[in-house]
């Protein structure tokens, strides 16, 4: 979407109308029609009555949980052990307790929850599509345990905004689940190309964390342009299943030629395509060895991101991967597993 005719228009259209920068904090002169436009598309993207629109993903992450935690006295926080490092930052300065559950275990999670004061407010943090391994939250189970025991949800979709449900809104519009959560975080920065984070959810809460975020009060706005293309970008996907499905099928193209090539696949259910190495040392190396001899780029993941022993190379392909460049790859990855001598499957792995 970053290349997308219909984006860049958006953004140069509006830059040659309204200049380079907001100008300024929300508050003082930085609030503009194409931002206020965009807050409304993101609204409607997620069927919530308000969003409000941050300079990122980290920071909606990092200055709304706290925000929203510190307005609930005597807040508990219960986080998955799998969120991201800006939902972790977010509960560090909400300053309340905490109490972070089993990667995905329901039956912890309910364990913990039991255990509270019914009476107390209750905040339960997780992700949609963890964009490590790749696998999804059981988002309607999780509703369960919140409506069973009177609390509040918050989902981070930042990997799942625009590629999965009809329109884009993610795993939770793909399940039906979006208007059981209360409060539903996304990015502008990964599958709508652009830049920026938001929060959406009831009019009242957005409201609250409009009137008590140090991270939205105090920092300029985003750019006219910025969120003009980026409205274009929600609009187009919210229309369009061509991108969604396209990378879909080359998701799972790479996985069935990898998986044939012998490669150590780890099982994942979404565009997400971890490749387990279990070594630092070679996981950059391997990486380095795309890069110069193939001219290939894929990050290595290594320590603190993923546990030791854990390391791989992840691989997010796009729409426009087609059939050749996948075949590359995979011939490319074989070529550095021999000479990195690393194991071709992960059974081969747990036996050594």
């Amino acid at each position: 979407m970053a290349q997308h005719p219909k984006v860049i228009g958006a953004m140069v259209d509006v830059a040659a109308r309204m200049g380079t920068g907001a100008g300024g904090t929300r508050n003082i002169a930085g609030t503009n029609h194409p931002l206020v436009e965009l807050e409304r598309e993101l609204a409607d993207l997620h069927g919530k009555p308000a969003a409000l629109l941050f300079t990122s993903g980290y920071v909606s992450n990092q200055t709304g949980i706290p925000t929203i935690a510190k307005l609930l006295p005597n807040c508990l926080i219960l986080s998955d052990a799998l969120n991201h490092n800006s939902m972790i930052e977010g509960v560090r300065q909400a300053g309340c307790d905490k109490q972070v559950w089993r990667h995905n275990d329901l039956a912890h999670l309910e364990e913990l929850l039991k255990a509270a004061d019914p009476a107390r407010p209750k905040l339960i943090i997780f992700e949609s599509l963890y964009s490590m391994d790749g696998d999804i939250a059981p988002i309607h189970a999780i509703c369960d345990l919140a409506d069973k025991y009177n609390a509040m949800t918050y989902v981070d979709e930042v990997h799942a905004v625009g590629m999965y449900g009809p329109r884009g809104g993610g795993v939770s519009e793909r399940e039906g689940a979006a208007a059981r959560i209360d409060v539903i975080e996304g990015t502008l920065a990964k599958a709508f190309g652009c830049l920026g984070g938001y929060i959406t959810g009831s009019a009242e809460l957005i409201d609250a964390v409009r009137s008590y975020a140090p991270g939205f009060i105090f920092t300029t706005a985003l750019p006219p342009a910025i969120c003009a293309a980026a409205t274009a970008a929600i609009r187009h996907l919210k229309a369009s299943q061509w991108e969604r499905d396209r990378h879909q099928d080359r998701a799972a193209r790479v996985k069935a030629v990898l998986n044939a090539a012998g490669l150590p696949v780890m099982p994942s259910s979404t565009h997400i395509v971890p490749v387990l190495i279990g070594d630092a040392e070679k996981c950059k190396m391997a990486s380095d060895m795309l890069l110069a001899d193939h001219g290939i780029y894929i990050q290595p993941i290594n320590y603190p991101t993923v546990p030791r022993g854990e390391e791989r190379l992840r691989i997010t392909p796009s729409p426009y991967h087609d059939d050749v460049l996948i075949d590359q790859l995979a011939e490319a990855l074989v070529e550095v597993w021999e000479r990195l001598q690393l194991p071709k499957r992960r059974q081969q792995m747990a036996a050594e």
